[in-house]
């Protein structure tokens, strides 16, 4: 394992320091359930223990982070930690849950609030993209009629009063097909050679 990393060039040194490297597997986890780091809090699991304080372990460890972490998020985050290196049986967990009834009531809590929490940031997150596509929809139908009275204009300056399959087939079309007809209008001897009569 190196002891230490020194980033440099020929000239300059950018980077030095030594790590400061550790077996956790042999430090006894009860010697760190008092802890005010939550850093070894949080690793009892990664300890050394005896499997009859397997629970204990993970009851010290949810202590220090519920006591040392103030922050919820960090919470949520680091709980799986220590789910995942204390790897607890359905049984042990119970055990837990009857011999740390404090600790499990904050754990629910915290499930109970990512639950309301994911909840509301999916609602916010759908009203969000509801608006979004709703002004999308807005501008989209805004320049769609836009389009529309343009070329009702320019037909009726060109051919006269428009007959209704003629403003049915408007009212119905694409932003592309409006544009192509406006485009077209200088070439087109007719209304219907234009637009082509529904039949």
């Amino acid at each position: 394992m190196a002891e230490s990393l020194h980033i440099r060039s020929e000239r300059h040194s950018y980077l030095q320091f030594h790590y400061l490297h550790t077996h956790l597997n042999k430090l006894p986890a009860n010697q760190y359930f008092s802890s005010q780091n939550i850093v070894a809090r949080l690793n009892l699991p990664n300890m050394a223990w005896a499997e009859k304080d397997k629970i204990d372990v993970y009851a010290n460890a949810i202590q220090g982070l519920f006591s040392l972490e103030p922050s919820i998020e960090k919470q949520l985050k680091y709980i799986d930690f220590v789910d995942i290196y204390s790897d607890l049986s359905t049984d042990e967990r119970q055990a837990y849950q009857r011999r740390y009834p404090q600790e499990e009531s904050k754990m629910a809590g915290l499930a109970e609030r990512l639950r309301t929490e994911g909840i509301q940031q999916g609602m916010q997150q759908g009203m969000q993209q509801g608006m979004q596509q709703g002004m999308q929809q807005g501008m989209q139908q805004g320049r769609q009629h836009e389009a529309q009275n343009m070329l009702r204009k320019l037909l009726m300056l060109k051919f006269g009063e428009l007959p209704s399959w003629a403003d049915t087939q408007i009212e119905a079309a694409s932003i592309e097909q409006l544009e192509n007809w406006m485009e077209g209008i200088l070439s087109a001897n007719t209304l219907e050679a234009l637009i082509e009569p529904i039949q």
